[in-house]
């Protein structure tokens, strides 16, 4: 038996520790049957949000993609498209070619976060001489 407040385990609630109790920041992680720090993980991943924003008004190849995104290894342009479709975010159609071609598009669900990406790109861009100034004087005091 504990006090009142305290608790028996990290992230233990008296709240039901569904996705539905509310913006809870301190339970990302501890909700079970919640898979929101999975999503925020997999959204706020480099390689995500720039296959997300290339397949936004095309559907391209694995070839294309990957000359597009500078940096991306084979394996890591495999492995964010795999779990970007599992998510529903992309979609992927083989064609019964010889030999086999691939396309990948941004499904329906994947564009209701591109607003989202725009959000925070056009934040960024908004904010990054105050980000730049802010590291600056942080680095400075160093």
């Amino acid at each position: 038996m504990t006090e009142e407040g305290t608790s028996t385990s990290p992230g233990h609630t008296e709240v039901n520790d569904a996705c539905d109790t509310g913006w809870d920041v301190l339970q990302w992680d501890a909700r079970e049957g919640c898979e929101v720090r999975q999503m925020l993980d997999r959204v706020a991943d480099k390689w995500s949000l720039l296959v997300i924003a290339l397949l936004r008004e095309d559907t391209l190849r694995f070839s294309e993609l990957r000359r597009a995104i500078d940096g991306i290894s084979q394996r890591m342009l495999t492995v964010t498209l795999r779990n970007l479709e599992r998510d529903g975010l992309v979609t992927r159609t083989v064609y019964p070619e010889v030999p086999p071609r691939v396309e990948y598009r941004v499904s329906p669900l994947g564009l209701t976060l591109l607003g989202t990406i725009e959000s925070l790109v056009t934040w960024t861009e908004e904010h990054q001489l105050e980000i730049a100034r802010a590291r600056a004087e942080f680095d400075a005091a160093r």
